[in-house]
């Protein structure tokens, strides 16, 4: 193979790489198969392709086109070269509204081209919930569908013609006729008569090819036939595809129904009536979602445990609610609801488009997988073809949540194959075949738009006679005569039980670090979480989301989240490596910023935070560590010492603003000598407290009053009835930086709260958290449930200052102390500032006219979510723009050497872009110190709190130098 890598490396402008860490990268797709390849290229023309596939040709070597890599049959892994279309070779080429055509590369965004496309009023119709990560040559591969393909057609119904370059090196257009592959049409003339009666029978047939194409009474169309050939018979290096005009005012209608057999029941009512999508969806997920997400993370939806999702369209916003009350009408329920086009409808939408990470687990926590999660039938036999599926998932004791594009027949769904015992292999290959058998008994497909792949090519003997079989195995020695192009996929299929990802690999579990409480105790069970789906590649900031920074930072598969967890999932296996200290876990995780998003945003609810965090405390406990996690995993303690007595840290402060002393200080500490040093506070902010509440309300003086917590009367007392609230002061705010807590004393009492200090100060260990330092962070966190739980036993809410300090003791606490009531106690009493305040009664500054923008923290999206902070920060008056992602600091990471470059460049993401395009009276707002921090250092801007943004002033800090107020113009 080296003489492979050396040809590649040498002839192509774009690169080549066989690193170990890479190859586990793309060893996986969103399939339940592990594959290594031997090479992985990222070629940057069209030239590179060519010279690519005669490399191959020339050593016989596997080629595997990937675009996003969110093939779930297993269609875009392979053991040769995997083509990454994706990096490169993303360009629109051209769009023309006349003929209302674009001309892409292979590995265009789809959601690029509809953001291409919208200005001019056109859009690309077919769009899978995976669209915005989903590359158009993948979507080619595998027909994809999506829920509008019953109004706009498939991919097959929307491709002009592209330019493929097939196994034999021949390159040509294919557009109608079959005239480029000489033979192709006699191979469909000795089987006329089959092809008719087995392809093309109803629209969600996708599995095998498309040979219908070949017919003459349809009309010869090569590149129609090509769609959904899954890269075994060409290569796409360019394609021209037809757009469609853009839906007017689209609604959404939500039907209810008993159970998801009767929702698809309905469905044949439904589609006279000509709806833009119709979409099934199980109410277990939307349970799971609740359950994972809070209550009102789902919009009200009528009474039922199946619903059908509809989107109509209208000429106007009124018509589209006249149309959907017609289907409602003629839809057998009386429980319906009528959404118009908004929040609630895109949130709706969004949760079925996730549903393919949230049904990656049952109901109970158990994994379930993919493998059958394709199937399709006609949708007059839906709700018969589920009663007899249910049976059979009933017969081998799994289960799954069915939920798709009922509309056309397609219903996905995983299911829990006991892939952990001895049986699983066996349970999952009988399971499937009798899957195969079911559905070809009701006329359907094992894939409706998924595509065979690894999974299900196996079964095109069951759904095929042996003539047919015959005729594709001759298309492919046309096209394919080595076997070069993605082999054992659809001819010459592998058996559904080659190369099966988890039960390869080992049980790890727990190691006096994390609990995974969730996943039954198995670190493995935890990165095995990664289903593929792919969301940490998409910019999902348009609606909200942070995952992943890095990823869209660098555009590198190494830097998703999706990626780190392939290589996390290797060490569980022991292929390529299997140690924790291994240089490629190591660089994988190295540019992880500990963000938190993707324990929110991914929707397997992998939390990769958590995972870098436990590799770390595996990989260096007991032994000698990065400096940088003394310097920075240690900060709380050197605050404690320079702030100690009065007076050191302003010497301290003083003497690293001399530049030459403060960038040797960074580079002795592990940290980019680029960025500014801390600063400590003059003073602590428990020691101002004392002089500011008084000792009554404080309760924090002596032991005397520490035990007499315990009292109910004392506790429960509040004067002149107010409501106590304790405030919790954690380091970053006790050492250095105290602003915000000291206005948030003024604003609370002028709430009408009456404010506790806890009788010490409290650390939650983040720091050493984020460092690994995990036996130092539970020795942390013993001493603060010590010093918290009389306070949330006796139901005193806990008010966190600093966002990522109180997602600790909301989240990462009870994982660390799974069987400890004092963690679920502090867990559940802890909340933000916003979260007590938001429902009481108090004056806040009218900022009418003026800008606000605003860094939301990661950990606090993450975990307690900013719904709370917006409603109080719309309370102003002020124009709002929210940003979404990371600041690109996250604590410790951008402060470490080696890191800089990257923090910069998720800084322009949003926040710098958003900084330099505000007005120039705009207020920056942001809780997090990181966030505030990285504002300052690279922007010169220097941020405030919600308190002080609500009390309409800045209180003088520890370092009054950086605090600031609002102009004089503003009404407080």
């Amino acid at each position: 193979m080296s003489d492979v890598i050396a040809d590649l490396t040498r002839s192509i402008e774009g690169t080549v790489d066989a690193s170990a860490r890479r190859l586990a990268e793309y060893a996986v797709d969103a399939s339940n198969y592990r594959v290594v390849p031997q090479v992985v290229a990222f070629p940057k023309t069209t030239a590179d392709v060519d010279t690519i596939l005669d490399v191959a040709r020339s050593h016989r070597v596997p080629i595997t086109s990937r675009g996003g890599g969110t093939s779930q049959a297993g269609n875009s892994i392979g053991p040769g070269i995997v083509i990454d279309f994706s990096r490169h070779l993303n360009r629109i080429l051209d769009i023309d509204p006349m003929e209302k055509t674009a001309r892409v590369e292979p590995g265009v965004l789809m959601s690029e081209l509809q953001k291409a496309g919208k200005p001019l009023g056109l859009t690309f119709g077919p769009d899978p919930s995976t669209k915005n990560r989903a590359t158009l040559a993948g979507m080619i591969g595998n027909n994809s569908c999506g829920p509008h393909a019953i109004s706009a057609g498939r991919t097959v119904d929307n491709i002009v013609e592209m330019t493929a370059i097939d196994g034999t090196g021949r390159s040509f257009l294919a557009g109608a006729g079959l005239g480029p592959v000489p033979g192709l049409a006699e191979v469909a003339g000795r089987h006329l008569g089959v092809i008719r009666t087995e392809f093309g029978r109803f629209s969600r047939q996708a599995s095998a090819y498309a040979l219908e194409h070949l017919l003459p009474e349809n009309g010869p169309n090569l590149a129609k036939f090509l769609v959904g050939s899954e890269g075994t018979l060409t290569t796409i290096t360019e394609a021209v595809v037809s757009l469609g005009d853009l839906p007017n005012s689209p609604t959404v209608l939500a039907l209810g129904y008993p159970d998801m057999f009767d929702a698809a029941d309905a469905v044949p009512r439904v589609l006279p009536h000509g709806p833009l999508a119709v979409e099934g969806i199980d109410s277990r997920l939307m349970d799971m979602v609740r359950a994972n997400k809070g209550k009102n993370a789902v919009p009200e939806l009528p009474e039922g445990r199946g619903w059908l999702l509809i989107e109509v369209a209208g000429d106007t916003p009124a018509e589209a609610v006249a149309n959907a009350q017609i289907i409602a009408d003629d839809s057998g329920t009386d429980h319906y609801r009528i959404i118009p086009a908004g929040k609630e409808a895109s949130t709706l939408w969004g949760i079925r488009a996730d549903a393919g990470g949230l049904a990656g687990r049952t109901e109970d926590g158990e994994p379930a997988w993919t493998g059958w999660e394709d199937a399709a039938v006609p949708p007059e036999v839906l709700g018969d073809y589920l009663r007899d599926q249910e049976e059979l998932m009933s017969s081998y004791g799994v289960r799954g949540l069915p939920y798709g594009h009922f509309g056309d027949g397609c219903v996905h769904m995983r299911t829990d194959f006991p892939f952990d015992r001895p049986d699983g292999t066996q349970v999952f290959h009988d399971f499937v075949m009798e899957a195969g058998r079911l559905v070809t008994k009701y006329g359907g497909s094992a894939s409706g738009e998924h595509g065979d792949g690894r999974a299900r090519s196996e079964l095109l003997g069951i759904q095929h006679s042996e003539e047919a079989i015959a005729a594709l195995g001759e298309v492919k020695r046309l096209f394919d005569p080595q076997n070069l192009l993605n082999p054992g996929i659809i001819v010459d299929p592998l058996p559904i039980t080659s190369d099966l990802r988890r039960p390869q690999a080992i049980s790890i579990g727990t190691a006096g670090g994390f609990s995974f409480a969730h996943d039954k105790g198995s670190f493995t069970d935890a990165v095995h979480r990664c289903v593929g789906v792919g969301k940490c590649r998409a910019d999902t900031s348009g609606s909200g989301g942070f995952m992943c920074p890095s990823y869209l930072a660098t555009k590198d598969e190494k830097d998703s989240t999706r990626g780190r967890a392939r290589v996390l999932q290797e060490v569980t296996n022991g292929g390529l490596f299997n140690t924790w200290d291994s240089a490629e876990v190591a660089e994988s995780l190295d540019l992880c910023l500990s963000c938190k998003a993707c324990s929110s945003d991914c929707p397997a609810g992998v939390d990769m935070a958590q995972y870098k965090s436990e590799v770390l405390h595996r990989t260096y406990r007991g032994r000698l560590r990065p400096v940088s996690h003394y310097s920075l995993g240690w900060l709380p303690t050197w605050g404690r010492l320079l702030t100690a007595i009065p007076g050191v840290s302003t010497l301290a402060n003083a003497a690293l603003e001399f530049r030459p002393l403060a960038k040797l200080v960074l580079a002795g500490g592990g940290m980019d000598a680029r960025r500014k040093m801390v600063r400590f506070n003059e003073q602590r902010f428990s020691r101002w407290a004392k002089s500011r509440v008084s000792p009554a309300e404080a309760r924090d003086a002596s032991a005397a009053d520490r035990d007499a917590l315990v009292a109910d009367e004392y506790l429960s007392c509040s004067r002149e009835g107010r409501k106590q609230v304790l405030l919790w002061a954690d380091s970053f705010t006790e050492y250095l930086s105290d602003a915000g807590a000291r206005t948030a004393v003024d604003l609370l009492e002028k709430a009408g709260f009456e404010i506790v200090l806890p009788d010490r100060q409290a650390c939650c260990g983040l720091t050493l958290i984020s460092t690994g330092q995990l036996d130092a962070a539970r020795k942390k966190l013993e001493s603060t449930m010590e010093i918290l739980e009389p306070y949330a036993r006796k139901g005193i809410p806990i008010v966190g200052i600093e966002p990522s300090c109180t997602a600790v003791l909301r989240s990462d606490l009870g994982d660390l102390f799974p069987d400890d009531e004092r963690a679920r106690l502090i867990a559940a009493a802890t909340s933000t500032l916003a979260e007590v305040l938001v429902d009481a009664e108090f004056d806040v500054p009218d900022l009418t006219g003026r800008t606000i923008v605003v860094q939301p923290h990661c950990h606090q999206h993450s975990v307690m979510g900013f719904a709370a902070d917006r409603k109080l920060i719309e309370r102003t008056g002020a124009t709002v723009r929210e940003l979404a992602g990371c600041c690109g600091l996250a604590g410790n990471f951008g402060m470490e050497a080696g890191h800089f470059e990257t923090s910069v460049a998720v800084a322009e993401n949003a926040l710098l872009p958003a900084l330099r395009d505000a007005p120039a009276d705009s207020i920056y707002l942001a809780d997090g110190f990181s966030c505030r921090t990285q504002a300052a250092d690279l922007a010169e801007v220097h941020g405030m709190t919600l308190p002080q943004l609500l009390t309409g002033t800045a209180s003088t800090s520890g370092h009054s130098a950086r605090a600031h107020r609002l102009p004089e113009a503003v009404d407080a």
